[in-house]
């Protein structure tokens, strides 16, 4: 109900770059700026600076990005109208995706439970994992998004949203294709001597706070190297460079090419599900209940 090239330019004023705007849409760079061209061409009004660093947009870029959020959500709700009045009630549900938090594993599960005869609509909203993406995406559970999956150990995150636990992952290594112990299958400890390893900050998940107890208590050998935030593709890229050690998950395996991931002789295991808000929508409640009741 509304030009795509509206929603184009939304995702472009999110990602801050044309480039990730066009990974987040499935489509190639030159196609998002061309649709952001033909939009500044049609108003009349340039919407973005583009810079060496991605784009910024401009005042007047800034108060068609607030509109065109509202046009996007009420075409959104007139649909929905639209179909109730016509009897064919159909439930959206809005899933966040991204490239530490994919939404397949929800996607795949969901196939399996309906047949089709179950009145839900998947909807998939992209987005990024850096900490300022993510605090936007957690503020606006119930809102602009339903839920998304990804690791639920967060000590914060269990006071202040709900989580549906799907499963638990390992927790493992992640080196350099370079490093001295890439070609290992699996680690001891004393792999692990005179090399910095990179970690989620105290406070911030109770699996790994005790995963570093364990190595200050015991390996003092192992340098640890604290990240501000959950992880974001930054901090993959950053351990890739440095040579550094990384704790990570036997789910991000083959996430960046020019890492390898390792188990280790430790047990730690991080939970990993749906996160949603705490009072989701009574369409979201029902989705989750049919997702429960399938698992029993």
């Amino acid at each position: 109900m509304y030009n795509r090239q509206i929603y184009t330019f939304v995702q472009v004023a999110d990602c801050g770059s044309f480039s990730k705007a066009a990974e987040n849409l499935f489509i190639s760079t030159v196609s998002v700026m061309k649709q952001v061209n033909t939009l500044e061409s049609h108003i009349g009004v340039k919407l973005f600076e583009r810079t060496n660093h991605g784009v910024l947009l401009t005042s007047a870029g800034h108060s068609i990005y607030e509109d065109a959020k509202q046009i996007i959500q009420a075409s959104g709700n007139a649909i929905e109208r639209a179909r109730q009045i016509a009897g064919k009630e159909q439930y959206v549900i809005r899933v966040g995706t991204s490239l530490l938090r994919p939404c397949k594993i929800l996607i795949d599960l969901w196939s399996k439970i309906d047949g089709g005869n179950l009145p839900f609509q998947i909807k998939i909203v992209p987005f990024n994992d850096d900490h300022i993406s993510m605090n936007s995406t957690l503020e606006s559970l119930g809102k602009e998004i339903d839920c998304f999956v990804g690791p639920c150990g967060s000590i914060q995150w269990m006071k202040q949203y709900n989580v549906h636990l799907l499963g638990m992952y390992k927790c493992c290594i992640a080196v350099s294709r370079k490093h001295r112990l890439a070609k290992k299958k699996l680690l001891k400890w004393e792999d692990l001597y005179g090399e910095t390893l990179v970690l989620v900050k105290r406070g911030e998940a109770l699996v790994l706070d005790r995963l570093r107890d364990e190595i200050e208590a015991k390996y003092p050998q192992i340098h640890i190297m604290d990240t501000p935030n959950f992880y974001d593709a930054d901090v993959f890229n950053k351990c890739e460079q440095m040579n550094y050690l990384m704790e990570t998950l036997d789910i991000w395996s083959e996430l960046h090419p020019s890492l390898v991931t390792i188990p280790v002789e430790w047990d730690y295991e991080l939970p990993y599900g749906i996160v949603y808000a705490n009072e989701p929508s009574k369409a979201f409640a029902a989705f989750i209940d049919a997702i429960a009741n399938a698992s029993l």
